[in-house]
C-alpha cells in the first residue's frame, strides 16, 4: 500500500477493511471471532481489541503463509466445536450472503469459495472435476494447461476444527514461497477421503485488495452497490455517480438526494427530506420535510427536526434543531439547541469554545437572531426574544425581549466627502 497505514485498516465505504470482514462473521452468526494479526501490526491487534476484545486476537510471528496463520488460531479456539470459515482482512465486500453456501448440505470435508476470473494471474487455480474440488494450484506452481483455467480460489475455506487443524499440522513448506499454504489442505483431505467441494461467488465481492488502485477499485464498487440499494427503495439521485455513502448511510424512501453530496459514517435521513448539492453529512439526523444545503455541513450531534432549513455555508454540529427552525445562510451552530419556528440570520455564530472547554447555547421558540450575530455561550435567548442584528451577546435574554449588543451608530456629517478628497489630492501630488 506504501502507506503508514496497515493495510487492512484503509477505509472502503468509511470503514476499515477489517470491520467490513468482522460484520460479515458476525452477520454469519458465527459463535467465535479470531483475528489473526502479526507481530509488526500493533495498531491492527489495538483496533482488534477495541472492538471484540483481548481473546479474540491470535498472532502469528513470524508469518509463514496462510496455512500458518490459520494454526495460529487453533490456540485461541481452544475447546471451540463446530466448523471454522477462514476469511481475511483485506476483503472488504465479502458479506454473509456469499459466505453462507459453504454451510449448506454441510458435511465432515473441506469447502472453498472459488470464482470465475475475469483475468486469472496470479491466482491459484480450482482443479475441479463436476463439484468436486481435486485440488488447488498455486500460479507459481502450476503447468501451462492449469493456469489456462479461469475458476480460481478466494482463499475462503470451511471445514470441522478438528479436521482442519489435523491436516494443518500435515502440511509442508516444500515450494517456491517456503510457506505453509493454505490450500495444501484440499490435498491432504481427499487422501485422508474427506469430501472436498467449491461452491462460487462473484469476483467483485471476493476481492482483495493489495495496492491503492485495488483500494480505489474496491471503493467504486461499494458505492455502486449502494447506489443501486438506495435508487431501488424510493431515493432520487439525479446523477448518482456523485453521490458517496458511508457503510452505514440510512436514507429514507421520497428524499432526494442532487450532485455531489457526500454522507460520513452515522448519518440518518429520513423519508422526504432533500439533500442540496455539495452538502456533507455525518454523524447526524435528517428529519422528514427538511432541506439541507446547498454546501452546507452536518458534524456529529446534528439533529435536525421536521422542515427544518439548514442553508447554504451553514455548519451545525452538536444541535439540535426543533421543527421548522431556519439557519439560512453563512452561519456556525455548535453544541446548542434552537427552538421551533426560530430564525438564526445570515453570518451567526455559537461562540461554544472559550479556549478550554464547550458550553451550549439555546434558542428558544419562535426567537429571531439578526444576522453577523456573535452568541457567547453559555448563553439563553428565550422564546420569542429579538437579537439585533451585529450583536454580541453575553447575557441571557428573556422571553419576548430585544437584545441589542453593539455600539452606538454616530454619524458624522460630510466627513466622508471632506477625507476622499483630501486623499486624492494627496495622491494626485506625488
Amino acid at each position: 500500500m506504501k502507506s503508514p497505514l496497515p493495510k487492512v485498516l484503509h477505509p472502503v465505504g468509511q470503514r476499515a477493511m477489517l470491520d467490513h470482514a468482522i460484520d460479515a462473521a458476525e452477520a454469519l452468526g458465527c459463535e467465535r471471532i479470531v483475528v489473526v494479526v502479526g507481530a509488526h501490526s500493533p495498531e491492527v491487534r489495538d483496533h482488534v481489541v477495541r472492538r471484540l476484545g483481548e481473546d479474540s486476537i491470535a498472532v502469528q510471528d513470524p508469518p509463514l503463509g496462510t496455512g500458518h496463520a490459520v494454526r495460529a488460531a487453533e490456540a485461541v479456539l481452544g475447546d471451540f466445536i463446530g466448523h471454522v470459515v477462514v476469511t481475511y482482512g483485506d476483503v472488504p465486500l465479502l458479506k454473509a450472503a456469499d459466505i453462507e453456501p459453504v454451510f449448506a448440505d454441510v458435511h465432515e470435508g473441506v469447502t472453498v469459495i472459488g470464482f470465475e476470473a475475469r483475468d486469472p494471474g496470479a491466482y491459484g487455480r480450482l482443479i475441479l472435476q463436476g463439484d468436486d474440488l481435486l485440488a488447488i494450484t498455486e500460479a507459481k506452481e502450476a503447468s501451462e494447461d492449469v493456469l489456462a483455467i479461469t475458476a480460481c480460489n478466494s482463499g475462503v475455506m470451511a471445514a470441522p476444527v478438528g479436521l482442519l487443524f489435523d491436516l494443518l499440522a500435515q502440511v509442508k513448506n516444500d515450494n517456491a514461497k517456503g510457506e505453509y499454504y493454505l490450500t495444501d489442505v484440499v490435498e491432504l483431505a481427499r487422501k485422508r477421503g474427506a469430501p472436498t467441494r467449491a461452491v462460487f461467488a462473484a469476483e467483485d465481492s471476493v476481492m482483495g485488495v493489495n495496492a491503492q488502485s485495488e483500494l480505489a477499485q474496491a471503493e467504486a464498487l461499494f458505492q455502486s452497490v449502494q447506489r443501486e440499494h438506495f435508487l431501488a427503495e424510493g431515493v432520487t439521485m439525479s446523477a448518482p455517480d456523485t453521490v458517496h455513502f458511508a457503510w452505514d448511510t440510512e436514507v429514507g424512501a421520497g428524499t432526494t438526494i442532487e450532485p455531489f453530496v457526500v454522507f460520513g459514517p452515522g448519518a440518518v435521513v429520513a423519508e422526504g427530506a432533500r439533500i442540496r448539492s455539495f452538502s456533507h453529512i455525518e454523524g447526524a439526523r435528517v428529519a422528514t420535510k427538511a432541506e439541507v444545503g446547498p454546501y452546507a455541513r452536518l458534524r456529529p450531534g446534528a439533529d435536525l427536526g421536521e422542515g427544518v432549513k439548514v442553508g447554504n455555508f451553514v455548519e451545525v454540529k452538536n444541535v439540535r434543531m426543533d421543527a421548522g427552525a431556519k439557519a439560512n445562510h453563512l452561519a456556525y451552530l455548535g453544541d446548542g439547541h434552537v427552538g421551533a419556528k426560530a430564525n438564526i440570520g445570515a453570518g451567526t455564530i455559537f461562540c461554544n469554545y472559550d479556549g478550554f472547554f464547550k458550553h451550549r447555547t439555546t434558542v428558544g421558540e419562535g426567537a429571531f437572531v439578526g444576522s453577523n450575530s456573535s452568541l457567547v455561550a453559555p448563553v439563553v435567548i428565550g422564546a420569542g426574544a429579538m437579537v439585533g442584528s451585529g450583536s454580541v451577546v453575553t447575557k441571557d435574554v428573556a422571553p419576548g425581549d430585544l437584545a441589542l449588543g453593539r455600539a452606538e451608530q454616530t454619524t458624522k456629517s460630510g466627513w466622508a466627502a471632506r477625507f476622499m478628497q483630501t486623499m486624492r489630492a494627496k495622491k494626485a501630488a506625488k
